[in-house]
């Protein structure tokens, strides 16, 4: 297997192959698209041979797959670090918001270009199974929001739910609109409306 050498406070430290195809992956697919990323370009960005990729990925849809696992696990870390911060209902309710700000303020090459799940939905073809990874880690983040909603509003399923719905359509579309302008400040806007419905509950 392929592997990198890192050297890290004197220690050298190698990186397999897998991880560093993943890495080049995921800069490259939020970059350029998966479409237009070839298997080339991750390899020589990896700095592996092409005969690598294929021993850690049997295609390209494969990667591509991984990729999308990777970018959600991303997001839930930074859920996970928000939530520890919350002091209440309300606030575990907009660690979700916050965590979506958070990804859209990493220093990404060409600039935050909105949700990298959505971005390759929206290149697979209808039926794809990628297509349906991302929609079942969608239905994730919005089961999240019910969780939390179940706590602020006990006994009161109707309203989490119809609750839960419209904080995520706020949520998927200020992010799309955060991508097409390159920066955070519609999820931004989008967490104050979610906190001004909040205090009306």
């Amino acid at each position: 297997m392929d592997e990198a050498v890192e050297k890290t406070g004197g220690a050298v430290r190698r990186r397999p192959a897998r991880e560093r195809l993943l890495r080049a992956a995921a800069h490259r697919f939020y970059a350029d698209g998966v479409s237009a990323t070839g298997i080339d370009t991750i390899t020589d960005q990896a700095g592996v041979a092409k005969k690598s990729l294929y021993n850690n990925f049997a295609s390209k849809a494969e990667l591509v797959q991984a990729y999308l696992e990777g970018r959600h696990e991303e997001w839930l870390g930074l859920y996970r670090a928000r939530l520890e911060r919350a002091q209440d209902a309300r606030g575990r309710v907009l660690a979700v918001f916050d965590a979506y700000v958070d990804h859209a303020e990493f220093e990404y090459e060409q600039g935050f270009r909105g949700c990298g799940l959505l971005n390759v939905a929206a290149e697979l073809p209808a039926g794809d199974e990628g297509r349906a990874v991302v929609r079942r880690y969608k239905e994730d983040v919005e089961a999240l929001l019910v969780k939390h909603l179940e706590e602020l509003l006990p006994g009161r399923p109707e309203q989490v739910h119809v609750t839960a719905e419209h904080l995520s359509f706020l949520l998927e579309g200020a992010t799309v609109r955060a991508g097409l302008e390159g920066g955070s400040s519609r999820i931004r806007q989008a967490r104050v409306l979610a906190a001004e419905l909040l205090e009306q509950l």
